[in-house]
């Protein structure tokens, strides 16, 4: 399964000295997500196995369910430095779950 969605880029606030930061996948896309991962036994979290790109960029790694109900796929300093992109933009990206 491969969703391509687009999603503002946002820093996670619950931790005011560590900086992570997330694209959300849409409603729609992540109760697709949600279904197929139920089926199959999961990392910590409830962590999904994806590939993952955003714009020329590849990478290996997980998304991970939110208490809103979607999935979040984190966008680490190498791709936002990469991309050029910062809190507050519109990220194109692409997931396929492994």
């Amino acid at each position: 399964m491969r969703f391509r969605f687009t999603s503002e880029l946002r820093r996670w606030e619950a931790r005011v000295h560590d900086d992570w930061y997330f694209v959300d996948l849409p409603p729609e896309q992540a109760a697709e997500v949600k279904e197929w991962a139920d089926a199959l036994p999961r990392a910590g979290f409830g962590a999904v196995k994806v590939m993952a790109r955003v714009g020329g960029t590849s990478w290996s790694t997980s998304i991970f369910p939110t208490a809103s109900g979607v999935y979040s796929l984190v966008i680490g300093a190498r791709v936002r430095k990469a991309e050029g992109i910062e809190p507050g933009d519109v990220v194109e990206a692409e997931v396929e779950l492994a």
